[in-house]
């Protein structure tokens, strides 16, 4: 297993860099990477102390500094120590500032700036854990989306990720015995997408959180047949409905979640189209 040194440089948070270096090892084998995470790099006396440290431990620097002068500091050291120093945004930048005439304004953490979207992301969020598991059905038509599913099918995760996204999210079980309440049916406003999967991977699934809630195992809750008559009833529920559908059983939440906001934006294409 190679061991890499991995040196995160940012003027803000960091959080922008942390995803790309993420998304980018995720497409690596047997590496094992030693993160060193340095955020609010404003001054030229802290990339100082910081680049001490990057000779201690010579590796790739991955950094998002706007300020010249600090910029200029790191990408000279590091090329005088023969190490790649990289600014994953530059690309990004150089092309919007092509396409729209206009320089990027210097300004550390701009996109954490509290403006309209971020309180609108707030209260989703707020509005979301207040209508989780089917709680507040009357206010239903005020969310943007309601995921339906049957128990331990990620609808609750796959909420809060939406919220995160500014989507206000519902969403309800669907229990065989308990049949969901006629507002459901009748929504307008909101998406309603079903998700469903496969009978083998929930019965597993519903078995690892009983373990770890050291309850009994053999009931009907994960009952392969049970289980599967479960799915079934749901699914037939979505196609009666026409709602559209998402299978989660290979699916991250992130998946699930792009899919749903694809999803999104094709029906609000269609009405603008119509």
């Amino acid at each position: 297993m190679m061991r890499l040194h991995l040196h995160l440089l940012s003027d803000s948070t960091g959080e922008t860099l942390e995803n790309i270096a993420k998304a980018a090892l995720a497409q690596y084998d047997d590496v094992d990477t030693q993160r060193h995470f340095w955020p609010m790099v404003r001054n030229e006396a802290h990339l100082e102390r910081i680049l001490t440290e990057v000779a201690q431990f010579p590796g790739l620097v991955l950094f998002t500094l706007v300020n010249p002068a600090i910029r200029t500091m790191l990408e000279d050291r590091c090329r005088a120590m023969g190490l790649p120093a990289v600014a994953p945004l530059d690309g990004v930048n150089d092309a919007l500032s092509g396409l729209l005439g206009q320089e990027a304004k210097a300004r550390p953490g701009r996109q954490h700036t509290l403006d309209a979207a971020y309180f609108a992301r707030v209260e989703a969020i707020q509005w979301t854990i207040a209508h989780d598991d089917g709680i507040a059905s009357d206010d239903w038509e005020a969310a943007d989306i309601v995921l339906a599913g049957v128990s331990r099918s990620s609808k609750t995760p796959t909420s809060i990720y939406l919220a995160n996204r500014g989507y206000k999210t519902a969403n309800i079980p669907i229990v065989v015995e308990s049949p969901p309440p006629p507002i459901l049916f009748a929504l307008k406003s909101p998406l309603v997408v079903g998700l469903t999967t496969s009978a083998d991977r929930l019965v597993q699934i519903r078995r690892n959180r009983l373990l770890s809630l050291n309850q009994k195992t053999e009931t009907a809750y994960v009952e392969q047949e049970s289980v599967m008559r479960e799915v079934a009833y749901a699914r037939r529920m979505f196609a009666d409905n026409g709602w559209p559908v998402i299978d989660v059983t290979r699916r991250s939440i992130e998946e699930t979640a792009a899919a749903i906001i694809a999803l999104v934006g094709e029906r609000t294409l269609a009405g603008v189209e119509a």
